[in-house]
């Protein structure tokens, strides 16, 4: 029997599980080695972990290691290069070859067309430019094709920037009765590169009151659009997260706002926030998490209209279908119909 996972075949050596497999990869038409797994294969379901005969970074769930989830997450989220990423990974996997082919598993994926394609019925998509309080805001735009005035959403990208997956989560908001507006924070650098590191990199270098200017510009934009109900809300992840909370203290006039697993805002600013809101965080998520319990606080200290959901279990980015060894399908279900429910309930 054999199992064809993205660029690999793993064949199955023995008719029971759970056994040792062996797994033969090959990239770009090159064999790179010959690799031993001892992995619970669940009935249907695609083994995506790798190991080699010294070291199993397989849970029984035949799912990666937590320590190597952790480990991307560390690489995503802070200077740390490319070529310490794969040292690290190599000494967790046992080896450079098995390093390699879990990358396909690890790395974001973002070739798929989206959960809402560009060719979706009845939606108006743009790629456009309007003027900010420093220069040209760039952004990707996605609304009904109808006439009907309706509530706005700026989304809110992640520390990659603008990219294919935000795009689809503003069609998935269009799709759902709302316009959507998606800014590209590197718009002062001249817009998203196509590379994830230099993205990240540039994140990491924009001046934080100038990002938080063009954000809140883009709040107004919608507000003012000709379709626009004059109701407007805001979602973000990860690093948009974090932007979102910065825009539920700095904008009184904020109807909603909804941040996945983004940075919390100061305490001594909480009382700013005049917005109904929404917390999503993921149960495995140290890093972000170890700041709930002081903005929940202050939040109940300033009885502050508010939703808290900790989805067990789930990692960071969990929302983000193109991140194979995080994404959560029932968590990012659960928490999109959250977000839609409070969304209709606040700006239709």
């Amino acid at each position: 029997m054999a199992i064809k996972i993205q660029r690999f075949i793993v064949k199955i050596k023995t008719g029971s599980v759970p056994d040792h497999i062996s797994v033969h990869f090959k990239s770009q038409g090159l064999w790179i080695g010959l690799l031993t797994i001892k992995v619970w294969i669940p009935p249907d379901a695609a083994i995506i972990c790798a190991a080699s005969a010294r070291r199993n970074v397989c849970t029984s769930e035949g799912t990666l290691d937590q320590n190597v989830i952790d480990l991307y997450d560390q690489y995503t989220h802070s200077s740390m290069g490319r070529i310490e990423f794969l040292r690290r990974l190599a000494k967790l996997a046992g080896g450079a070859a098995a390093a390699n082919a879990m990358l396909p598993f690890i790395d974001v994926d973002e070739a798929g067309p989206g959960q809402v394609t560009v060719d979706e019925p009845g939606l108006i998509l743009e790629h456009t430019a309007f003027a900010g309080p420093d220069g040209e805001i760039m952004a990707y735009t996605a609304r009904p094709a109808d006439n009907k005035q309706r509530g706005g959403v700026v989304v809110v990208h992640e520390n990659r920037g603008l990219n294919a997956h935000i795009e689809d989560v503003a069609r998935r908001l269009a799709k759902a009765g709302f316009i959507a507006l998606a800014p590209d924070a590197l718009s002062p650098l001249g817009g998203t590169p196509g590379d994830r590191d230099e993205a990240r990199s540039m994140i990491g270098g924009l001046d934080r009151a100038a990002t938080l200017r063009l954000f809140l510009a883009s709040l107004d934009m919608l507000r003012d659009h000709a379709q626009g109900n004059g109701k407007v809300g805001c979602v973000g992840f990860c690093w948009g997260g974090g932007m979102v909370n910065q825009l539920a203290v700095n904008d009184p006039r904020l109807n909603a706002a909804v941040s996945f697993y983004g940075r919390q805002a100061d305490a001594a600013d909480v009382p700013n926030i005049k917005a109904r809101l929404m917390l999503h965080y993921a149960g495995l998520d140290r890093r972000i998490n170890a700041g709930i319990d002081g903005y929940r606080a202050a939040l109940d200290q300033h009885k502050i209209d508010y939703d808290l959901f900790m989805y067990d279990g789930a990692n960071h980015a969990f929302h983000n279908d193109t991140a194979p060894t995080r994404y959560d399908e029932a968590a990012a279900k659960l928490a999109w119909k959250r977000t839609l429910e409070l969304f209709g309930k606040t700006l239709l």
